[in-house]
C-alpha cells in the first residue's frame, strides 16, 4: 500500500499541485486496498482523502527545533491563523521503500482515534511544497520529563511524583481499554504543559492488539525500560510490557535517576536479576521455555532488593513497585490496579496538576548537543 501511494504520487506529480496530487492518489489507494489493516482503512484513508483541502505548512512559522526521533523532526511553531503555539512534526519519509513509513501511518491512525487529556493531541495534518513533505500538527507541551529531570535544580517531591504517575496511569489505562500498546514508554516520551498536565507522546511504535494475541516485533521499548519477557524473546506482547516501563519511570522519578541503566541487553538482564532476584518456574511459569533464555548466564541471586533501593518508601509504595516489577507478565499490575493503589491515597497526597511548579522552557531553546545520559536514555 505504501509503495502504491508513492508510485501514484510520482505518476501524477508532473501536472498537479501537491494538494491535488495527494487527493487524487487517495482514490487510487482506496480502490486497491484489499487486505489492508481495517484500522488503517477506516481512519487513515479518510484523512489522506482530505489532503486536497488541507493547509500548507507555510501557514506555520517555525520557531525552533525541539526534538528529533527515529520517525521525524519536531519543531515548536506558531499557527499564523490562530496565533497558537503548536508542535510541528515533520514525517521522515522512507527513501529506500519509497513512501510514507508504516510507523507514521500507524501513529496518524492511532492519534486520530484517541482523545484523552493525558495523550498528546493530533490537531491536523499539513503538507509542504514537495510531495514528500508531510507534517503533523500536535498540541504543544513546554517540557518533557527527561529534560526536566536533567535540568531542574531540585528533584520532584513525592507529592509531585504521585501527580505525574497518576496522569500517566490514566492515559495508559485509556490506551489499554482501547486495545493499544504504546511499546515505547520512557521519560522522554512524557510531555508536560506549564499547567502541570502530563501527556503521553510518540506513538511511532504503538500497535493495536486483540485476542488471540498476534506475534509482534520483539525489539521494541528503549533498553532501560524494556520488560524481561521482551529481553528473553517472547513472541507475544501484552499490556504488561507497558506496565513494566511504568515501574521504571516511577522508580526513576522517585530515585531521581534511571533505575536500570543497562548498556547492553546482557547487562540489562543482569541489572534486573540484581534488583529482583533470579527468576524461576515457580514465580514465572514458562520462563525456561522463552526463546532466548539459553543465551544468558543468569547469576544466582535469591533476594528482592527493591526495599534496599527505596529505604524511605512506604509499604504501599514498595507494594506498588513490586506489582509493577512482577516477572510473570500475567501477574503484573494493570493501569487500573495501580490507579486504585493505596499509595496514592496516603500522605503525602498527590498535588493538583495546576499546582505543579513551573520550570524554564528547555525545549524552547535552539537544539544543543545532547548530553550523554539523554542520548543513552533514548537508545533502543
Amino acid at each position: 500500500m505504501i509503495k502504491l501511494y508513492s508510485k501514484t504520487l510520482k505518476a501524477t506529480s508532473s501536472h498537479l499541485s501537491p494538494h491535488l496530487c495527494i487527493k487524487k492518489c487517495c482514490n487510487v489507494i482506496s480502490n486497491n486496498c484489499k487486505g489492508i489493516d481495517p484500522l488503517l482503512k477506516k481512519h487513515a484513508f479518510p484523512l489522506f482523502c482530505q489532503f486536497g483541502n488541507c493547509r500548507s505548512v507555510k501557514e506555520f512559522e517555525k520557531l525552533n527545533r525541539i526534538g528529533e526521533g527515529t520517525y521525524g523532526i519536531v519543531y515548536r511553531a506558531r499557527d499564523t491563523r490562530s496565533d497558537d503555539i503548536v508542535a510541528l512534526k515533520k514525517v521522515r519519509m522512507d527513501k529506500e521503500k519509497d513512501g510514507i513509513p508504516i510507523s507514521s501511518l500507524r501513529e496518524i491512525t492511532l492519534l486520530l482515534k484517541l482523545r484523552h487529556p493525558n495523550i498528546v493531541e493530533l490537531k491536523e495534518v499539513v503538507v509542504g511544497s514537495h510531495l514528500e513533505s508531510l507534517f503533523l500538527v500536535m498540541s504543544y507541551c513546554e517540557q518533557d520529563l527527561a529534560s526536566l529531570l536533567e535540568n531542574m535544580p531540585t528533584p520532584f517531591s513525592e507529592a509531585q511524583v504521585k501527580c505525574i504517575a497518576l496522569q500517566l496511569l490514566r492515559g495508559l489505562d485509556y490506551l489499554h481499554l482501547n486495545f493499544i500498546l504504546h511499546r515505547d514508554l520512557k521519560v522522554s516520551n512524557l510531555l508536560m504543559t506549564d499547567k502541570g498536565c502530563v501527556k503521553i507522546a510518540d506513538f511511532g511504535l504503538a500497535r493495536c492488539y486483540g485476542i488471540p494475541l498476534q506475534p509482534m516485533t520483539p525489539r521494541v521499548v528503549t533498553l532501560w525500560y524494556r520488560a524481561p519477557e521482551l529481553l528473553l524473546g517472547t513472541k507475544t506482547q501484552t499490556t504488561a510490557l507497558d506496565m513494566w516501563a511504568v515501574g521504571c519511570i516511577l522508580a526513576e522519578l522517585l530515585a531521581h535517576k534511571p533505575l536500570l541503566p543497562g548498556g547492553s541487553e546482557i547487562q540489562q538482564v543482569d541489572l534486573i536479576v540484581q534488583l529482583l532476584g533470579t527468576p524461576n518456574e515457580n514465580i514465572w511459569p514458562g520462563f525456561t521455555r522463552l526463546p532466548l533464555v539459553g543465551q544468558y548466564s543468569l547469576r544466582k541471586q535469591p533476594y528482592n532488593n527493591l526495599k534496599n533501593k527505596f529505604t524511605w518508601l512506604s509499604d504501599a509504595g514498595l507494594r506498588l513497585l513490586n506489582l509493577l516489577f512482577m516477572y510473570n507478565p500475567l501477574r503484573r499490575a494493570t493501569a487500573k490496579d495501580c490507579l486504585e493503589s493505596s499509595y496514592f491515597k496516603e500522605k503525602p497526597l498527590p498535588c493538583e496538576a495546576d499546582l505543579m511548579p513551573t520550570f524554564p522552557h528547555h525545549r524552547n531553546k535552539r537544539a544543543a548537543p545532547a548530553v550523554e545520559s539523554q542520548s543513552k536514555r533514548n537508545k533502543v
